[in-house]
């Protein structure tokens, strides 16, 4: 291990590819107030407002790609799908028009595949970024390692998953 673990933001500043694999079916959301619960009242993102989207986190990923990096992402997801994963399925066409490739797998179809424990961003194909979570989805911590054996099980899990996988744009959600 070195003695200086970068964060998640150096990570995703020097990357020449990240990818992200989600397996949960929800997390944790205020049902009361905030984006998810103005979802279920009925507020969809307007495609030609740009400016009212989640602009830090999209102004990264746009960046992240502007400079050339592969940013990728890959949901897991129980079928037929969460409210959640419906809510998370309406807002992706932001990621996908900052330059995100987003894919969906049926977890029926992810049987098979060698999966790690937890949520993980992978970058480089040597850093891995573990999101942990609690039982009702709320995010607890994050770990950051290059430990060679995580990042292999991640990289093959997610290339495996990529590849069964369906994009976002061809996904007909149930």
């Amino acid at each position: 291990m070195p003695s200086s673990v970068p964060t998640f933001d150096e990570l995703m500043a020097s990357c020449r590819s990240a990818v992200h694999l989600e397996m949960r079916d929800s997390y944790a959301v205020d049902y009361e107030e905030g984006p998810f619960a103005q979802w279920r009242a009925g507020f969809r993102h307007n495609r030609a407002d740009r400016a009212s989207w989640w602009r830090p986190w999209l102004d990264l990923i746009q960046h992240t790609v502007d400079r050339g990096a592969v940013v990728r992402r890959a949901r897991i997801v129980s079928e037929p799908v969460s409210e959640y994963t419906r809510f998370l399925y309406d807002g992706t066409f932001t990621n996908v028009a900052v330059g995100e490739q987003v894919r969906w797998l049926p977890r029926r179809r992810a049987s098979d595949i060698a999966l790690p424990g937890n949520d993980f961003w992978l970058f480089d194909e040597q850093w891995v970024h573990w999101n942990h979570f609690a039982g009702d989805g709320s995010w607890l911590d994050e770990e950051i390692t290059d430990d060679p054996a995580a990042a292999k099980l991640c990289a093959d899990a997610f290339e495996a998953v990529w590849a069964r996988a369906t994009p976002h744009d061809q996904y007909d959600i149930r």
